[in-house]
C-alpha cells in the first residue's frame, strides 16, 4: 500500500536547515493498522504530510498503491488525494453552520458524485459510526467524541485507500479516545489500511504494528511482555 525509501525533508529558513527527516524507510501492507509515535518535534507531522501528498519530500521514493508519487504536480497530487486518502484531525475540522450531512457531502460534491451516490454514501457511513439518528444536527450539538466520530464518517465517505489520523484523540477524554479507537479498530478489520500517529501509547499498542520516530529517523517497535521495546 505504502512504500517509502530514503525520504528526506530539509526546511530551509534564510541560512539555517532543519532536518525534519533523514533517510525513512517505511513500508506498509495493504489492511495493517500502523501507529508513529515519538517526542514533539521528531518529524511526525512531517511524515504525515508527505503520506497524505500534502508536502513532497526534498529526496527519497514513495510509492502510493503501487504508483510513484514523488514528484508528481500540485494537480495529480490533489487528483489522487482526493480518490485515495482519507484524513482524521485532531480538531475534527468541521464546518460549523453546515450540518453533520453536508459536512460530509461537501467533499464528495468537489469529487464530482451524483446526489443519489452521495446519499447512499452519506447515510451509510453515519449508520457505521452510529450517528444515523444526527444527520440534520450541528457540529455544535454533539459531544467531542461524536464530532470525532463524525470526522471519521466524512473521511470513510471518499472511500479511502489509506485513511490518515492525526492525534485523532488526542482533544478527546480518555472514555471517548477508547471510544473511537474502537471504531478505528473496526473500520481496519472491515479491511481498511490506517496510520495513525499519536502521543498515547496505551492507544498506540491497539494498533497492529507500532514504529517510532526521533530526530527524523524511524524505527519498528517490537512488542514486549508489559510493553514495547525498540527493534
Amino acid at each position: 500500500m505504502l512504500k517509502m525509501q530514503g525520504l528526506s525533508k530539509v526546511f530551509q529558513i534564510e541560512q539555517v536547515q532543519t532536518h525534519a527527516l533523514r533517510g525513512l524507510d517505511l513500508h506498509v501492507r495493504e489492511g495493517e493498522f500502523v501507529a508513529v509515535t515519538g517526542p514533539s518535534g521528531s518529524g511526525k507531522s512531517t511524515f504525515l504530510n508527505i503520506a497524505g501528498l500534502l508536502e513532497e519530500s526534498t529526496a527519497g521514493s514513495y510509492e502510493l498503491d503501487g504508483q510513484d508519487v514523488s514528484r508528481l504536480g500540485d494537480s495529480q497530487r490533489s487528483r489522487i488525494r482526493n480518490e485515495k486518502i482519507g484524513f482524521i484531525f485532531q480538531g475534527f475540522n468541521l464546518i460549523p453552520d453546515l450540518t453533520l450531512y453536508d459536512n460530509i457531502d461537501v467533499p464528495l460534491r468537489y469529487r464530482g458524485l451524483g446526489a443519489k451516490d452521495r446519499r447512499e454514501r452519506i447515510t451509510s457511513v453515519l449508520e457505521r459510526v452510529g450517528l444515523g439518528s444526527r444527520a440534520q444536527h450541528y457540529p455544535g450539538a454533539l459531544s467531542g467524541g461524536q464530532q470525532q466520530r463524525a470526522a471519521i464518517a466524512r473521511a470513510l465517505a471518499g472511500t479511502p485507500r489509506l485513511l490518515l489520523a492525526d492525534e485523532p484523540t488526542g482533544n478527546l477524554d480518555t472514555e471517548m479516545a477508547r471510544s473511537v479507537m474502537e471504531l478505528l479498530q473496526e473500520i481496519n478489520s472491515a479491511g481498511a489500511t490506517i496510520i495513525m500517529v499519536t502521543h498515547d501509547q496505551e492507544l498506540a499498542l491497539r494498533a497492529s504494528r507500532n514504529v517510532h520516530i526521533v530526530d527524523g529517523h524511524l524505527s519498528d517497535l517490537v512488542r514486549q511482555p508489559g510493553g514495547l521495546a525498540a527493534a
